[in-house]
């Protein structure tokens, strides 16, 4: 079996948690041969680091750790070099013209990971007998991990003080994930499952309670009704995202990697 020789972008919560895996060998039929960060990682870094345009000639997957504007910058080019690439932000995508160029890219192949949530591999299969009439996706983070730049002063004051969960936005999955670039992926992933930006009725809120991170996502159509609720704990390192998150790309690594038992 060919050996996948993996790069990563970005040595945050994500990478470090997945590249330290591969370095130790935890992952079988993958290897970690390069990390990209804008930051000097010196002897802490399991593997060289390296430029952006090096790590094009040196794997053939790169896996992105590192936010949405790393997609938009790089995606095109990763994949028009031949290298394989599996996008955690998937929040990138709510720029349709984008998702559509990474997709039809090539000759590298485009992957997404599910991160945080489940459910969407039969929201997939469910697609193919028809649109769902409704899809919706509450999620609950802690305040402190919601604010944002464009937030007002009254808004942020709610949150700050709130004694229960205060609803922080509510809009489509075109919409939530622009304003929350590290905390909404998960939106835009639904998204990706149905098929329809707009489809996906999102609500944000931020309640002082929320010890753990929830994704509420309903579904409802001609053909059967799906409900799945998910509650995780946030990553002590970055609240942000979900202590589960850097598994989810270690289990779509195991797939790309052909890994046997897998639930595809």
């Amino acid at each position: 079996m060919m050996t996948r020789k993996v790069g990563i972008v970005g040595w945050g919560a994500i990478g470090r948690v997945v590249g330290t895996a591969l370095a130790e060998g935890g992952l079988p039929g993958a290897e970690l041969v390069c990390i990209v960060d804008n930051r000097p990682l010196g002897e802490a870094a399991p593997a060289a680091q390296v430029t952006f345009t090096e790590s094009l000639e040196l794997c053939d997957l790169i896996v992105e750790a590192a936010g949405q504007g790393v997609v938009r910058e790089w995606g095109e080019r990763v994949l028009a070099s031949g290298t394989d690439l599996l996008i955690a932000s998937t929040g990138a995508l709510t720029d349709e013209d984008l998702a559509k160029r990474l997709i039809a890219a090539g000759p590298g192949r485009v992957y997404f990971t599910g991160g945080a949530v489940g459910g969407l591999d039969l929201l997939q299969a469910v697609r193919s007998l028809g649109p769902l009439d409704e899809v919706s996706l509450v999620t609950t983070k802690l305040p402190a991990t919601l604010e944002q730049p464009w937030m007002d002063e009254e808004l942020l004051s709610r949150m700050r003080n709130a004694a229960g969960p205060v609803e922080v936005m509510s809009g489509t999955a075109r919409d939530v994930p622009v304003k929350f670039p590290k905390s909404t992926n998960v939106a835009a992933s639904v998204a990706l499952a149905v098929g329809d930006l707009d489809a996906v009725r999102v609500r944000v809120v931020a309640d002082p309670g929320a010890h753990r991170t929830t994704h509420v996502v309903e579904a409802s159509g001609p053909h059967g009704a799906y409900r799945f609720e998910v509650a995780h704990r946030p990553d002590p390192g970055n609240p942000a995202t979900s202590q589960v998150v850097p598994h989810a790309v270690l289990r779509s690594l195991a797939a790309l990697a052909g890994r046997t038992g897998q639930i595809l």
